[in-house]
């Protein structure tokens, strides 16, 4: 049989209780931020899609629906993707 000492039966209670207080307190969390590249058009899309191909197949292997892993990428490459998907990710603050 399990024996609890009521010193840490209150204090197990207690911690219990706070916890539960600091999580009604905490305020809403906002949205996910939506990717980058995620919700570009598909103009944006296909101004890139030959750099993808051509610099980031490891990443496109692994899982290519991975937008930040893609973008990281392009960003890697930054100096050898052609000047149409470096506007993309510029408009995008990347």
């Amino acid at each position: 049989m399990f024996r609890i000492s009521g010193l840490t039966f209150v204090v197990v209670l207690s911690a219990a209780a706070a916890t539960s207080a600091l999580a009604q307190k905490l305020p809403p969390q906002p949205p996910p931020v939506a990717s980058p590249l995620g919700q570009g058009s598909q103009q944006e899309r296909d101004a890139c899609h030959p750099d993808v191909v051509k610099f980031c197949q490891a990443q496109l292997q692994a899982n290519p629906d991975d937008v930040l892993s893609i973008l990281g990428c392009l960003q890697a490459n930054r100096a050898k993707i052609g000047s149409a998907c470096q506007q993309v990710l510029a408009s995008h603050g990347q």
